[in-house]
């Protein structure tokens, strides 16, 4: 649980040396049973990120991505020992009728095509920097609000990653709706994947012979997209520093060999899945992942293989999993 015997606030911990264990570098082994105190304060504080993208992106949903898209928008951060740099946009390849906007115009941006969906933002607060062992660049995403990222859910077969060699086992395969809004650019703004990757390399660079870390944050649809992130900016610079997603509730993403390609990458994720949450439990797959492991330690390998590159719905979650139970802890609202 995101608990603790205390009520009480509890001042952040100097996390030191310790810095990359936090951020996943030994997949969090011995943090997760019971919970460590310094990880449920930092986890709380990457949701809070995504709970201020919800706030920014409710406060003006009408922004279209055409007005100031290249200005971050001011987001409202709990954690003021971080600044805004980017703000970023997911667009839908797909349409609605406009007849649809006719009907009802005050409810305009619920079909637009491209959103506000998140931002880049980086620590330059010298105290928090020494606290945390290193400078932070995080990338928090929002979950879907739009009909039209609700159309892109429902795109729930797998499809191939751009550039992947076909005669490759276990080909690393993503859900095409999350796919489709993470590469589609938009009439005057780029795509999500070349917004935050151009950003991601502009910060490498403006610190490089700093310590960096990059931290993806995202909910539901955002956490799906955090992935895909991850995926791209792991390798997007020659000095990248260490990738790590914190996922809450977020859905399957894509296959056995997509788990295998951003293993590859040493890409971090860490899943925080409430016991009650349905979405933690879609889409669909073959087989559990815990049935899976299984199959494969026993040398079924070659066949799970064929039939991740075969069906269309062989889906497998990425990461370690954290699983909490709103109906326990006194931290979470059930």
């Amino acid at each position: 649980m995101l608990s603790s015997k205390s009520m009480e606030y509890s001042p952040r911990n100097n996390l030191g040396s310790r810095w990359k264990e936090y951020h996943g570098c030994k997949d969090w082994l011995g943090l997760l049973d019971p919970l460590d105190e310094n990880l449920r304060r930092e986890l709380v504080r990457y949701g809070e990120f995504i709970q201020a993208a919800y706030h920014c992106f409710h406060s003006d949903p009408a922004t279209s991505a055409n007005d100031n898209a290249h200005v971050a928008r001011d987001v409202s951060l709990p954690d003021r020992s971080y600044k805004v740099t980017k703000s970023l946009y997911a667009t839908s390849s797909i349409g609605l009728p406009k007849w649809v906007d006719d009907v009802a115009p005050d409810l305009g941006w619920m079909t637009q095509r491209s959103s506000w969906i998140g931002y880049v933002a980086v620590c330059d607060d010298k105290a928090e920097i020494q606290r945390m062992g290193r400078r932070d660049i995080v990338i928090a995403l929002r979950g879907t609000a739009t009909c039209l990222e609700w159309g892109e859910n429902l795109r729930d077969v797998l499809v191939q990653m751009p550039g992947e060699n076909e005669l490759v086992d276990a080909q690393p395969k993503v859900e095409c709706g999350f796919l489709s809004l993470y590469k589609t650019g938009g009439a005057k703004i780029p795509s999500l994947a070349e917004s935050v990757v151009n950003e991601v390399k502009r910060l490498v660079e403006m610190y490089k012979g700093e310590s960096l870390s990059i931290t993806v944050t995202g909910h539901s649809l955002g956490a799906a997209l955090a992935l895909l992130v991850a995926d791209d900016i792991s390798t997007c610079s020659p000095n990248a520093p260490p990738v790590a997603v914190f996922s809450f509730g977020g859905p399957r993403v894509g296959n056995k060999g997509f788990v295998n390609r951003l293993e590859s990458k040493n890409v971090k994720v860490l899943r925080i899945v409430n016991k009650q949450d349905v979405i933690t439990k879609v889409p669909g797959m073959f087989v559990s992942e815990a049935i899976d492991k299984k199959l494969r330690d026993t040398g079924a390998s070659g066949v799970l293989n064929l039939l991740d590159n075969s069906m269309p719905w062989a889906y497998s979650h990425v990461g370690t999993e954290l699983r909490v139970d709103t109906t326990k802890s006194p931290f979470l609202k059930p």
